[in-house]
């Protein structure tokens, strides 16, 4: 079976749809996908305060629904997520302190994005070079499509009665050091199954998490070459190879 799901648009071509709602549908799927790394680049890049940031990235996304600014992307030209960033990087540039501060409250439009978490994630992790700052983007980028699918996986394990390979999954795959992981016996006997079961539950999880992380991923590019080529740089996934 090929690893490369046909059924989700891409969100990128949906923002061009003659359907409000199919539009309103694309641009959250954008704006889920980017919101997180477009804060932590603009508070690395611009060193701003984190209450400007905010404003920034408010302020970003809903000039690009209100004027299309995102629609207009040539897919032949590039990666969706370098011509956010090249937008992003021009808004703040010339946009006057004055006229970039959102009211707060009254009647003014706020996306509703956990900035306070983004501020935590800020505050524990190693800031980059400052020769390093795009790449910067394009990490957290890669992060928050790995948060989103493990969301996505929890949710849909919990829906399917399928908690234990999801636990397996978060307490042997998603540890940031190996020196913690567990052993496949300890979980066993943790949990009261047989190894095997551990093995399978794994495989599972790890299954329905590639197949997550790739519609995801068909969801916010732009194109099938694009798609692909990040399916490639991230899973190392080949057209036809099995799921």
């Amino acid at each position: 079976m090929s690893p490369f799901p046909s059924t989700r648009r891409f969100a990128v071509a949906g923002l061009r749809s003659p359907d409000p709602a199919e539009r309103t549908r694309s641009f959250e799927s954008i704006i889920a996908a980017y919101w997180k790394p477009a804060y932590k680049y603009l508070r690395v890049r611009w060193g701003g305060a984190s209450e400007e940031a905010q404003d920034l990235v408010q302020g970003f996304f809903l000039r690009a629904m209100e004027k299309d600014l995102l629609a207009g992307f040539d897919p032949a030209k590039g990666r969706f997520r370098t011509f956010l960033k090249v937008c992003l990087d021009g808004y703040v540039a010339n946009e006057e302190k004055a006229a970039r501060r959102l009211k707060r409250g009254g009647d003014a439009v706020m996306l509703p994005l956990d900035f306070e978490t983004a501020e935590g994630e800020l505050r524990a992790a190693r800031m980059p070079s400052p020769d390093s700052i795009d790449r910067y983007f394009e990490t957290e980028w890669v992060r928050g499509l790995f948060e989103m699918s493990v969301s996505a996986l929890r949710d849909d394990c919990l829906k399917r009665s399928r908690e234990v390979p999801f636990r397996l999954f978060e307490r042997y795959d998603l540890l940031d050091s190996e020196e913690r992981r567990p052993s496949y016996a300890n979980l066993a006997s943790e949990y009261g199954i047989p190894v095997t079961t551990v093995t399978n539950h794994l495989a599972l999880a790890r299954r329905e998490f590639r197949r997550i992380v790739l519609e995801k991923l068909r969801e916010i590019t732009a194109s099938d070459e694009e798609f692909r080529r990040e399916a490639r740089d991230l899973l190392g996934a080949e057209p036809g190879s099995a799921c």
